[in-house]
């Protein structure tokens, strides 16, 4: 069974009456392999990937240290090229994407320029496209109000938070309204109630704008928490061991997500089940493209 036939769910439209069907693609991952040749012999970093994942759809990646995931996102982004395999973005070359400025990008570090104020720092992308300064000025603006950082415009790098820092790192990485947003561990510094409280408002935003997330983490709450779904990856040679969708309550929706989630019977379960798939509990069928445990 194919991912877009597995479910309804995030990513899914139902006609009336009429079967459900796929929305547009965002990312299609297929038969990836990436070896990294170094001087101690050739590194099999991913091996088989195949991942598909809808617009406007939130998806985690998830394993141990080592397994691909910020290399899976790295080809993505068009930072690096597959081995063997292929790698689209809304139905375009991952290089032909970035030229087109489809996806955004957040690290760990936010990299912010420490000479530059906030809201600079937030125009960075929009002055490298030429976009006219009138229209630059009210980008900024607005993003800057979806972050909450408006009142903190004129400040400078070293005068925010981690918090607030990573927070002007993701209104620029929107800068251009992309329809994707890739994020490598961009909470992996921040202390546990700052890291939660970024998720939260990182729910919002990803709701406010149906941008599609992909999301690389250590942390099963925090995949669980912002995901639609959780893809699950092996030690290196890095593959897709399974991808759990959320099942969170009666209302599931990122938009509904709030601090009291984090308290329930079915955020716990949703834990135990990543958690379950990260050490080898639930087994899956071997080579299937897209398989879904239910």
């Amino acid at each position: 069974m194919s991912l877009h036939e597995s479910q309804t769910g995030p990513g899914f439209r139902d006609g009336a009456g009429a079967p459900p069907q796929p929305a547009e693609a965002a990312v299609e991952v297929s038969g990836v392999d990436k070896v990294f040749q170094t001087r101690a012999g050739d590194v099999h970093a991913l091996e088989s990937v195949d991942l598909s994942v809808a617009a406007g759809e939130f998806v985690s990646l998830i394993g141990p240290s080592g397994c691909g995931k910020s290399t899976l996102m790295r080809l993505i982004a068009d930072l690096d090229e597959p081995s063997v395999g292929s790698v689209t973005v809304f139905e375009k070359s991952a290089k032909q994407a970035r030229l087109d400025q489809e996806y955004g990008i957040a690290f760990q570090s936010a990299g912010l320029l420490p000479w530059r104020t906030v809201s600079a720092n937030v125009a960075v992308p929009l002055e490298l496209h030429g976009v006219a300064s009138a229209a630059r000025s009210s980008r900024v603006a607005e993003l800057l109000e979806m972050v909450g950082l408006a009142d903190f415009a004129d400040r400078y790098p070293d005068q925010l938070s981690g918090g607030m820092q990573q927070r002007v790192a993701i209104a620029r990485a929107l800068a251009e309204q992309p329809r994707l947003l890739l994020m490598d561990e961009p909470f992996g510094a921040l202390d546990e109630m700052t890291r939660e409280k970024m998720q939260t408002e990182l729910v919002r935003i990803s709701a406010e704008t149906g941008a599609a997330v992909v999301f690389v983490t250590h942390s099963i709450p925090e995949a669980v928490f912002l995901s639609d779904r959780v893809v699950v990856m092996s030690p290196r040679p890095g593959r897709i061991r399974e991808i759990v969708p959320m099942r969170l309550g009666a209302d599931a929706r990122r938009a509904a997500r709030t601090e009291e989630l984090r308290e329930e019977r079915a955020f716990f379960d949703m834990v135990t089940a990543v958690r379950e798939a990260l050490h080898g509990g639930s087994p899956v069928a071997s080579g299937a493209r897209g398989v879904e445990t239910r």
